[in-house]
């Protein structure tokens, strides 16, 4: 075999052989911010929304009992203006009576029985003293819509009033209302004490 022949089947080879590595590997990145800024929310009352003892006779039979709203106040302290927003989480998941994406459980009874579902949602907004409103994403911040009501897989932020844009905010206020409904009674084993046993983490997300 001359020696041209042998020279262009060795870069044959070794072209191949280049080919196949390529198609046998893949790269992959990591990528983030680290933010110089932290966010740390409170809730006023120690965020405890508690209803006391309810009468079983005082429940609806067939339809759901509305246990009226209560208010805890919302602050988010920020150690500078900082793009955030808040991110609901159910720890108590699956036990919605109802499957609305803006409502959260309350717990089972015998393990089976849902308890009922509590519904949150933010007005009088201040960031930084100015008026503000709750905006909602479920894309994970591409896009923006006016939504007060916290929900499953939605942040939520703070605008100005006539803007859909994220507000960068050092303190933000807000009245969180909270509403408990309990499921009809006919459907509830109520013979003994039962619990109502809702648990919501807020925690902020940075934009």
């Amino acid at each position: 075999m001359n020696t041209a022949l042998k020279t262009l089947m060795s870069a044959l080879m070794l072209t191949s052989a280049g080919t196949a590595m390529a198609a046998s590997s893949v790269d992959l990145s990591v990528r983030g911010l680290i933010t110089p800024s932290a966010c740390e929310p409170t809730l006023s009352s120690g965020g405890v929304y508690d209803i006391g003892k309810i009468s079983a006779k005082d429940l609806n039979a067939d339809d759901f009992t509305n246990l009226g709203e209560h208010i805890l106040q919302l602050t988010v302290t920020c150690d500078a203006a900082t793009l955030m927003a808040i991110e609901p989480k159910d720890n108590r998941a699956g036990s919605s009576s109802d499957d609305a994406n803006t409502r959260f459980g309350l717990g089972l009874i015998n393990g089976t029985e849902k308890l009922g579902f509590l519904e949150m949602w933010l007005s009088s907004m201040l960031a930084d003293g100015i008026e503000g409103r709750p905006i909602g994403s479920a894309d994970g911040g591409l896009t923006w819509a006016r939504k007060p009501s916290l929900a499953h897989d939605t942040i939520t932020s703070v605008a100005d009033t006539t803007t859909l844009a994220p507000l960068p905010v050092q303190l933000l206020t807000a009245d969180l209302s909270l509403s408990a409904s309990i499921a009809p009674a006919n459907s509830l084993t109520l013979t003994n004490e039962v619990a109502i046993d809702g648990s919501v983490t807020l925690t902020v997300k940075y934009l």
